[in-house]
């Protein structure tokens, strides 16, 4: 099995916000690939199917993003799962333009406090990323304190940018999920 976690804050108050596109791209997939409405399971709402032959899970963890990690204990207990094949993590990405996305199959947090929990439980930087642009294309909007920016909602504009972006960032997940990390970063990494 696959699996997918979008990252993400719980609350309608952050809905909205730029550190929720994690959670904006697993609804998109969830929706894409028909898969069940989100069902509670453990720390995290969850939906599954088939993309292809592959069984597909995705994640959404409610335990805000600073221990985001958490969720994936019960995965990593599964015989035979493979963190560096078969975990993807979907986040926001400040240094990367609204608009554009990164496939990576390994790397630092970078700074990012979900990444950093994730890495914590996985105890490895081996794992695929894909990394949602949210920094502003409009040089004049400026970054400030990067924890306001993040939990801030982000304008319109940007939005349209993002959420514009969702098609050709599921085509790499459909390609990892098929081909693997590697194909999917060769072809849609950038």
């Amino acid at each position: 099995m696959k699996v997918i976690v979008g990252l993400g804050n719980p609350g309608r108050e952050y809905a909205d916000t730029r550190h929720n596109v994690g959670w904006w791209l697993v609804d998109h997939l969830a929706r894409r690939w028909h898969f069940d409405n989100w069902k509670k399971d453990g720390e995290s709402m969850s939906t599954s199917g088939l993309v292809g032959t592959q069984k597909v899970k995705l994640l959404k963890p409610q335990t805000f993003m600073n221990l985001s990690g958490s969720v994936l204990r019960p995965t990593l207990k599964r015989e035979g799962f493979r963190v560096a094949e078969d975990l993807l993590v979907v986040v926001d990405e400040v240094a990367v333009p609204a608009g554009e996305f990164r496939f990576r199959a390994a790397g630092s947090a970078g700074g990012h406090n979900g990444l950093k929990s994730i890495e914590a439980h996985v105890k490895t930087q081996t794992y695929p990323r894909l990394r949602v642009g949210i920094r502003p294309v409009d040089e004049r909007r400026t970054i400030g304190d990067m924890a306001d920016f993040v939990l801030h909602t982000m304008p319109r504009d940007e939005r349209e940018l993002v959420e514009g972006l969702f098609d050709r960032a599921a085509s790499a997940i459909e390609i990892w999920i098929a081909e693997g990390t590697e194909k999917a970063v060769s072809t849609m990494g950038r």
